[in-house]
């Protein structure tokens, strides 16, 4: 094929591509110019939302928005891809999802609440006002935003078909596929439990987007520079994507929550992993400090059927403690005294 029927085929897909593009009008909610991260949020209604988020039925808690901004990444973010905080896109695919209430706690909101309290305190504001304290709603949770791959050109296809066709042949189909750039990134989320510091929930997403575009090598400035604009598509989009992705994979997980427990040892006890040369905390305790919610996980674990563990006492629990008691060769009085405590200790 002749360079100058290599040109022509170029110069018609070039055509076809910008036919649909409009330079005269605005265009309101182009889709174009949006990420996956669209629509609105107001209380537990959603407007225009991504079909491809997930939804709560009711909000499993509060929760705050925590970034990492001493972080790598968050430089790369702000500095070179120019995108504001992870935080602002997060803030809307959390609410739209009406798993989670957001709750405030970034530096700027925080000094605008602490804004209208000292002009409240100063006697400015109007009557009934209202902005004492004891106001402010607890964030059960705090969620963590992550980016730990971004990958702004992961390849293109045009030196690999300009070397098999080679010659001027191969220079135009070049310059044609010098365009097709493809954008990965991958992203984390991390979920914590403010009041225990117990980690709830991880997630990772990732997204990746190839845009055909370029032709600027062959028919110059005037081709080439309308579709710059696709061509460098922000990488924004891709790493909202990659955010959604993760978001999702988490609402997931959390429908089928279930903690986490250490048998017999309670979280923060000590746990059951031992280090050389001596023994875990919650091993080494003195009976009289353990609750009876407590002997009854460690009933449980010995196999003796206390039921759940609630701290209650009950026939259930009496009756194996006696058990209990009678194997271990101890008065068998189905109650929990110091010297069964130091037994189900050992």
């Amino acid at each position: 094929m002749s360079r100058k029927v290599l040109t022509l085929v170029a110069a018609a897909t070039a055509a076809l591509v910008l036919s649909g593009c409009e330079t005269t009008n605005m265009k309101m909610g182009s889709s174009d110019a949006k990420t996956v991260a669209t629509g609105a949020a107001g209380g537990a209604n959603a407007a225009n939302e991504s079909s491809d988020l997930q939804r709560c039925q009711s909000p499993l808690g509060t929760v705050s928005l925590v970034e990492n901004q001493d972080a790598g990444w968050y430089s790369i973010l702000r500095n070179e891809y120019r995108l504001p905080p992870t935080a602002n896109l997060l803030r809307l695919l959390v609410q739209q999802s009406n798993c989670f209430v957001i709750v405030e706690r970034s530096a700027a909101g925080m000094r605008a609440m602490d804004r209208e309290r000292q002009l409240m305190g100063s006697g400015e504001m109007r009557g009934g006002s209202n902005f004492g304290r004891g106001q402010m709603v607890a964030s059960d949770y705090a969620m963590s935003p992550e980016i730990i791959f971004s990958n702004n050109d992961a390849g293109a296809i045009g030196g690999v078909l300009g070397g098999l066709i080679g010659g001027g042949s191969g220079r135009a189909v070049a310059a044609i596929g010098g365009g097709l750039k493809t954008r990965e990134a991958s992203a984390m989320l991390t979920l914590v439990d403010n009041r225990s510091g117990v980690q709830v929930a991880a997630s990772e997403g990732s997204a990746s987007k190839s845009d055909f575009a370029g032709f600027g090598s062959l028919f110059g400035g005037s081709a080439g520079g309308g579709l710059g604009g696709y061509q460098n598509t922000a990488q924004g989009k891709v790493l909202t994507a990659a955010f959604m992705d993760a978001y999702n994979q988490m609402v997931i997980a959390l429908r089928n929550y279930k903690a986490q427990s250490v048998q017999g040892q309670g979280l923060g006890g000590g746990g059951r992993l031992g280090v050389d040369g001596g023994a875990a905390p919650s091993q080494t305790r003195v009976g009289a400090a353990m609750s009876l919610r407590e002997a009854q996980e460690r009933l449980l674990d010995r196999g003796y059927n206390v039921g759940t563990p609630d701290g209650a006492a009950g026939p259930r629990t009496a009756n194996a403690i006696r058990a209990f008691q009678k194997d271990q060769g101890l008065k068998a009085t189905g109650r929990l005294d110091t010297q069964t405590m130091d037994a189900l200790s050992r």
